[in-house]
Formats: C-alpha cells, structure tokens, sequence
C-alpha cells in the first residue's frame, strides 16, 4: 500500500546566477521520505534542508545530481538535528520546510534548470 503520499516540485529553469532558497508550508502532519534534486549539467550546487527555525535541521548541504540525474536524499541522509539519520523524518501540521539552493557549491559550477522533489507521506 501507498499510502497518501503527496510531492512537492521545484523547478528552477535556465544558468543559475545566484542562490536560490523556498519554503513549503505543510497542509497536515506528514512524514518526509525522500528528497531528489538534480541540475541539467555537470554541477557544484548544494542543497541545504531545515525548518525556518533550524534552517539546516534536516540536512547540511550536499551535492545535487548531475546531468538530469538526481541525488537522492532520505532518511539515512537527514543528518541535521530535527533527524536522527535512520527513520524518515515525522513533521507536524503547518511545519514549514525550508530549503536553499547553493548554485555553485564554493564557487564551482553554476548548475542549470534545477529540479528538486520532495516526497512526502501524509499523517
């Protein structure tokens, strides 16, 4: 069984010139089971996850996939203090998750059209 099971997607087109940051205002308590992120390049960007409080509370910045291949985060990768690196990570109601892109890594390669997904689990 499925499950409710509800994504959010980020798209971000073209060369990115700058760091690019969202948030995601969760509608019930829900549970985050992975997060997929790639540039259509070879790139250096990172991608840091938290909570408007904890900014990196779920994950300090790592590399995004490469080449419309995406690197795929979840709950082994959530290493931040909101998680504990084995269980997917539980989120209340109007829980905001904050998200910020890093284009270039430390001044690497600028990626382009960027896609990031947020997998989630409702309950």
């Amino acid at each position: 069984m499925q499950g409710a099971r509800f994504t959010v997607a980020v798209h971000l087109g073209g060369t990115l010139a700058a760091n690019q940051q969202g948030v995601i205002q969760l509608p019930c308590a829900a549970t985050l089971i992975e997060v997929s992120a790639c540039g259509s390049n070879s790139n250096s960007a990172t991608l840091q996850l938290g909570t408007t409080t904890d900014v990196d509370g779920i994950m300090a910045a790592a590399a995004i996939g490469d080449s419309s291949v995406p690197a795929v985060f979840a709950a082994e990768d959530f290493d931040g203090d909101l998680a504990d690196g084995v269980n997917p990570l539980h989120l209340a109601d109007d829980t905001v998750v904050a998200w910020l892109l890093d284009y270039d890594g430390s001044s690497g390669t600028a990626a382009q059209n960027v896609d990031i997904l947020f997998t989630f689990l409702e309950g």
